[in-house]
């Protein structure tokens, strides 16, 4: 699949148009639903290679945040041979009771996938929670960045931010 293909679908996927309103709180008169793109196979199969493709030689690990993150990282484990750790929103209440599941060490160097982008709370949070382990997040890749200030926020944290497409490349003016 090109590039133009990709952005075709998951916007034919995903676009969705009316009145909503953000994470960030923000209102919209779009919304990108990160299911209806992470929920199609070739478009899954194809982000997974796209993510797989930004990992350094030295990656150990890839990781996502709860929980649109998760099936990216599980396909971008899958194109990449890598294995995965979810990263929750919030910390169980039960069993272990860690802010992730799947296996972080001291030492790894992790890609940390990312759906959408838009001001970059979520994986900012992820990130923190992931140098809290002792592990360097070698840089966050979103699949959509909104163009909505992500990048300048992840960047201030002192994260590399890249991004597979943009909603400029999606065709989407607001």
């Amino acid at each position: 699949m090109n590039d133009g293909e990709l952005f075709e679908a998951v916007k034919s996927a995903a676009l969705l148009r009316g009145d909503f309103t953000l994470r960030s709180g923000r209102k919209s008169k779009y919304y990108l639903d990160k299911y209806l793109f992470e929920s199609q196979p070739a478009i899954l199969r194809e982000l997974g290679e796209r993510f797989a493709k930004r990992v350094l030689p030295d990656t150990t690990r890839i990781a996502g945040a709860e929980l649109g993150g998760v099936a990216l990282a599980a396909a971008a484990s899958l194109a990449s041979g890598l294995p995965f750790v979810i990263i929750r929103n919030a910390r169980k209440d039960y069993g272990t009771q860690k802010m992730y599941e799947g296996k972080i060490e001291p030492g790894d160097r992790i890609l940390l996938v990312e759906d959408i982008a838009t001001t970059g709370g979520q994986v900012l949070e992820a990130a923190k929670e992931i140098q809290g382990l002792g592990a360097t997040v070698q840089k966050i890749v979103a699949v959509i960045d909104r163009q909505e200030g992500a990048r300048e926020n992840i960047e201030g944290a002192g994260f590399v931010f890249e991004s597979l497409m943009t909603k400029a490349d999606l065709g989407i003016d607001e």
